[in-house]
Formats: structure tokens, sequence, C-alpha cells
């Protein structure tokens, strides 16, 4: 089975915090059967830090990884099942702000997406945790259609609501959330609305499931991360719908989820709420394949 997750930060943990604790490992990858991991690069709480720099060693980080045996890929669809391999993404568009020939570069080094902010505003766009009710800045419209352009997936984790409405109604292409769940089980404002869930699946999009216990709700477990499936297959998620762990990126862990080693529990609790082997194998990684077909340039 191809199982994909599309949400980690261990590249920044590797940079930032060398010799930490990492949730995701080669070892934990294959004990879990992942046969995709998407690597974030993440622009870190320092907003007015040395940006370049960062983005620079963590660069440098993934060619070590490559170096240790680490295969990465261009595309979901080159994801084999026994067989581990890795895709680049980034965490908030600081690095895009000199212009967007530094996106068409960012594309060539294998970035295939990218979180529009974190919880800072920047020059694209502003986040969730800001409150603003505020669209896309002009310049963020004009980069995320450039994006869109050369194959990076517009992702709508951490953005506030507007801008993710105006992605869906003046971007060429539909957006994904890497990592986020449904507001109307835990109202956070990292989750996503019933209306914004329903129009990013209308239009062909994709949501990875966060495993932030925070914005899982309580009893964080397995079952409980498969309630915001469920709620959104309710929504019109029906293959559009898979995992975005945020491992490495979160201290607490839902129980009978502390690392890529247990997706096997998560599998089995699909198939424990009923779904079909079908569903069970899209919301694995399938479908996370057929949203980049939609999205091809």
């Amino acid at each position: 089975m191809i199982i994909c997750d599309t949400h980690c930060d261990t590249l920044y943990n590797l940079q930032v915090r060398p010799g930490s604790h990492l949730d995701v490992t080669m070892d934990t990858l294959k004990k879990g059967g992942v046969s995709l991991q998407t690597l974030a690069m993440f622009v870190g709480p320092g907003r007015k830090g040395d940006v370049e720099a960062l983005f620079a060693g963590m660069f440098h980080q993934f060619e070590l990884l490559k170096e240790q045996g680490w295969k990465q890929v261009d595309d979901p669809s080159e994801a084999v099942d026994g067989e581990v391999s890795v895709m680049l993404s980034i965490e908030g568009c600081e690095p895009f702000d000199p212009g967007l020939e530094v996106i068409d570069e960012y594309r060539r080094r294998g970035v295939r997406m990218a979180a529009i902010t974190w919880n800072h505003e920047n020059t694209l766009a502003y986040p969730a945790m800001s409150g603003s009710t505020q669209g896309l800045k002009p310049y963020g419209v004009e980069a995320i259609r450039f994006m869109q352009q050369v194959g990076i997936a517009a992702d709508v984790s951490h953005l506030n609501d507007a801008g993710v409405r105006d992605i869906l109604e003046k971007c060429d292409k539909p957006p994904m959330a890497s990592h986020s769940n449904c507001r109307a089980l835990v109202n956070h404002p990292r989750n996503l609305s019933d209306e914004l869930l329903r129009d990013i699946f209308a239009a062909g999009g994709y949501v990875g499931v966060n495993f932030w216990p925070t914005i899982v709700g309580d009893p964080a477990n397995v079952d409980r991360v498969v309630d915001h499936i469920v709620h959104m297959y309710e929504l019109g998620g029906e293959g559009k719908v898979g995992f975005g762990s945020d491992f490495d990126g979160i201290e607490r862990k839902p129980e009978g989820l502390t690392g890529p080693q247990d997706f096997p529990n998560l599998i089995e609790g699909l198939r424990r709420r009923g779904f079909a082997e079908e569903d069970v194998k899209n919301i694995a990684g399938l479908g996370l394949v057929n949203y980049f077909k939609r999205i091809a340039v």
C-alpha cells in the first residue's frame, strides 16, 4: 500500500536543533510502511531572522540525508510500495520575497508545495492565527499563480479564511492543505470551516489531516483522527483526504500515533470505522497522487 504524509518538520529540527530526538527517521518510516514523506522547510518563528541562511541550511541537511541513501522524488506518482522516498515543501513563503525568479529556483530544486504563511503576516498574505479578515495581498495573488504555473501546489494550512477564499476564486488550480483539520469538530483557527472544506474538495483540492492534539480534539487518539477524516468525507472529500502528521513539529501526539511507525494503527482505524479498502488506499496515499495529477502543468 502506498502511504504518503504531506507534512513534517524534520529538516528544521536537523538544522536548528542538532542532536534532538526525531520522530521521522529512516527506521521509523520503514517500520510504518511510508512510501512518501514530504519534508517541509519551515520558515521558523524568527520572522526577521536570516531566512536565506536558514533555508540554505535546510537544503544542506536534505543533501546530507540523500548522501545517507534517502531518495528524493519530484512527484507523488513516483512513490513505490515498500520503498521510502521523500519530497520537499515549504512552510511560510518568506523565501519568495525577492521575486518570482526565486520561486522558479525552488521548484528546480524539487519543492512541490508551499504553505503561503506560517503564523506571521508576510508579503503574500495573512495567517489564520492573526484573526485578519483581509485576503491575499497583490503579490500573493501573483506569486501563487506563478507557483501553480511551475508546479508548486498552493498549501493553505496556516492561511486565514479570506486568503483561502481568494486562492479558490482568483488562482488557477485547486489548493491543498497539507496539515489541517475540521473546525466543526474543534473550533480552532488552524482548522478549516465546513464551507471552505466543501469548496476545496469541489474544486479538486486535497487535505492532509493533522495529528496535533490541540486541533484533533479530546481524547487525542487514532479514533479522533479518523473522526476528522469521516467528517471531511461527508463534505465531499472522498478521494481527496489523506495524512499530514506534523511529526517533528508537535510535542504531543495522539495516543497510538507517536511517529511514522504507527501509521498501521491509523490504517486499521479506518478499516474499523467501515471504510472500504479502496477508500483506505486513497486516504493512505493514492488521493495525494491523484491530486498532483489534477494540478499537473
